[in-house]
């Protein structure tokens, strides 16, 4: 008998086997052969399934996070001018160190760091001792002109708190991160494996055909189909980019075992330095400014953290341009001495990471880039819910099949069909 394309009956409206149809397009079209066809049906479904849950969290996560920096303008109280003096140059770091110790004297100062779109402001990350857990820390907001303490921030509570915590690791650590990794990898394939599966097939089509007068499920199918083709190229950016981030500890131990080993050897045997002792921090920036004038400063590791060693300021420096802006370069200064001992380009591996995560956000273009990612996010989770009713009627189509083999009634079998699709 004549078998037509409607996933899910045959031109006699019997429920038909998705992977034999699929199989007699791939042979009538000389698109492989049908062991190939059903390969790529079984890696397509089963990807699709054990991914689609987690990847919808990621999408209704992400979507705020999208927009993380106009929501938080939005939480903010407006803020007095820090600047009403119209000062032209910054307080010393050391004062700002010195006041921020005073704010918190059971805290130590780990990291300093700037904002990019506020230059009057700079911010301290303390914890309890340098070698705490990354979790453990707070920020100060300082006036970079006056060098006081303008607020403590609240970054570890809120809605958007949340938010990222679910999109990035599920609040269950590196743990979390590396399974969302691999939830992306599936995602991966799945995409991948539904185009090479559906795309020559609907070459016999109209681009953008919805089959309105067939059943349900083959409109959602045409739905599905059309949705994952306009956000193909976005879907699969965001998932690659994606799976880059969750890999930030593994990169970053890469970084510290080798590049960052070795710019450090010749300190590998050198007691630790005492914090009473340390070269002036201000005058250290200084020095590493002056060896890259054309970078700016974006953050700066103290002795004895993860990102330098115990005998260097890390002052991270980078570029004026929006690619450029995205990438560091560390510049390490002894902390007992000020000279400046070694300056070098990031690793391949870890400039990736670093251009991966606005990309993923869609953090390049300003708002409209994120109106556009928004929209495809959108799109996204409307692929996936179509997914999964396609998969949920495709279970009803078998079920009823294996019914209708069991000897029911041709009439009892068709009235299931129609209550069903």
């Amino acid at each position: 008998m004549n078998r037509s394309l409607h996933y899910g009956r045959d031109d006699m409206g019997r429920p038909v086997d998705d992977d034999f149809q699929m199989s007699s397009l791939f042979k009538e079209n000389n698109y492989g052969n049908i062991k190939k066809c059903k390969t790529l049906v079984w890696w397509h479904k089963w990807t699709s399934l054990i991914c689609t849950l987690f990847l919808l969290l990621l999408c209704v996560t992400g979507l705020p996070l999208v927009f993380h920096e106009e929501i938080d303008d939005l939480s903010k109280t407006k803020k007095e001018e820090m600047n009403p003096n119209g000062q032209t140059e910054q307080a010393s770091l050391d004062v700002v160190l010195a006041n921020g110790k005073k704010a918190q004297p059971n805290k130590v100062t780990r990291f300093v760091f700037w904002d990019d779109e506020d230059p009057s402001v700079v911010y301290l990350s303390l914890s309890d001792s340098l070698t705490a857990p990354p979790e453990n820390y707070k920020i100060l907001q300082m006036n970079a002109y006056t060098g006081e303490l303008e607020e403590q921030l609240k970054v570890d509570e809120g809605f958007m708190h949340i938010m990222l915590q679910l999109h990035t690791d599920l609040f269950l650590g590196i743990g979390g991160k590396l399974f969302l990794g691999l939830m992306g990898i599936l995602f991966i394939i799945a995409i991948i494996s539904g185009v090479v599966l559906y795309g020559p097939i609907m070459k016999k089509y109209d681009f953008g055909m919805i089959r309105n007068e067939k059943s349900r499920r083959l409109k959602w199918l045409d739905m599905h189909n059309l949705l994952g083709i306009v956000a193909l190229f976005w879907t699969f950016v965001v998932g690659f980019t994606g799976v880059i981030n969750t890999l930030s500890d593994v990169v970053l131990g890469l970084w510290q075992q080798g590049q960052l080993a070795e710019m450090t050897a010749p300190y590998s045997d050198a007691k630790p330095l005492h914090p009473d002792s340390l070269y002036s921090l201000e005058l250290a920036t200084k020095t590493a400014v002056k060896a890259a004038p054309h970078m700016g400063l974006r953050i700066i590791a103290m002795p004895g953290t993860m990102f330098t060693s115990k005998h260097h300021y890390a002052v991270f420096m980078k570029g004026n341009t929006p690619l450029t802006s995205r990438l560091l370069m560390p510049a390490l200064v002894d902390a007992k001495t000020g000279k400046l001992t070694d300056m070098r380009k990031m690793p391949w591996y870890v400039n990736a990471l670093f251009l991966s995560e606005p990309l993923h956000f869609g953090d390049y273009g300003g708002l409209p880039l994120k109106m556009v990612w928004a929209l495809l996010d959108i799109i996204t989770i409307a692929i996936l819910i179509t997914g999964l009713y396609l998969w949920v009627s495709r279970l009803k189509a078998s079920k009823a099949q294996l019914a209708r083999l069991d000897n029911k009634s041709p009439v009892l079998v068709q009235e299931e069909l129609n209550h069903e699709f």
